[in-house]
């Protein structure tokens, strides 16, 4: 074993229940409570010794119900039977309080022909889209983004697309109203926010941009007979977002 791959085997945890060393970022720790209760820490900051489970709802449940909490953490502990839902709602609040402060930097961008024009320029590494927003304006900023890279490589020019949130959730971190579209620009709390993404997606056994693992969002990207690409208009809700945006 080399130098530098000892290191990273040394900053990896075991979960608890599959047995696999993985890196933290990829994992939830938890730790007891001064009053006996097991206690997720998704920041890996609480004092205390702590036991780790790799980032999935079924694996948290798993850990919970055959206690295996107790024998991690050598103590007798009580587990909540909401735990598995309580780490998703942190790791949830998690993602938008960093989505928030994105907001406060600058980094955001609100509105369909605003992240289009960002789009266009190629200047955002994240694109958001509301879950329960348009799939047609989903279908045209997807064609738009992927269109920076020609050669299809992942994490070439193409920016991540980030549908876990509904507009709800977006009108709160972003201080807007019928949020169903945003972009974020590259480095900084964007980059901290896409991290979190993609933990709260392995969590919930999803897509980063919501859709099943198991059968991945199709859109309609097959060129008509001229070869050319279908381009859908903008209606209905993405319309109204824009008109609220930009007045």
């Amino acid at each position: 074993m080399t130098a530098l791959s000892a290191k990273e085997h040394e900053s990896e945890r075991s979960c608890i229940v599959t047995r696999r060393r993985e890196p933290p970022e990829a994992m939830i720790r938890f730790v007891r409570s001064p009053d006996g209760v097991v206690v997720p820490d998704i920041r890996a900051k609480l004092p205390g010794r702590g036991v780790w489970v790799a980032a999935s709802a079924a694996l948290v449940a798993e850990a919970a119900k055959k206690r295996m909490f107790a024998r991690g953490l050598k103590e007798q502990v009580e587990t909540s039977p909401t735990l598995a839902q309580d780490v998703e709602r942190l790791l949830e609040s998690d993602c938008l309080q960093m989505l928030a402060l994105a907001n406060k930097a600058g980094a955001a961008t609100c509105g369909f022909n605003k992240v289009e024009d960002v789009l266009a320029r190629g200047a955002a590494a994240v694109l958001l889209e509301a879950a329960d927003g348009g799939d047609d304006g989903k279908r045209k900023l997807r064609r738009l983004a992927q269109r920076r890279d020609g050669d299809r490589r992942e994490n070439d020019g193409v920016p991540a697309i980030v549908g876990l949130f509904t507009s709800d959730q977006l009108d709160l971190a972003l201080g807007r109203t019928n949020v169903i579209h945003a972009a974020l620009a590259s480095g900084g709390p964007g980059a901290s926010f896409l991290a979190r993404c993609r933990r709260l997606a392995a969590y919930r056994g999803v897509a980063l941009d919501g859709a099943p693992l198991a059968a991945q969002a199709i859109w309609d990207t097959d060129p008509d007979a001229e070869g050319r690409t279908e381009t859908l208009d903008v209606s209905g809700s993405e319309a109204a977002e824009d008109r609220k945006l930009d007045e």
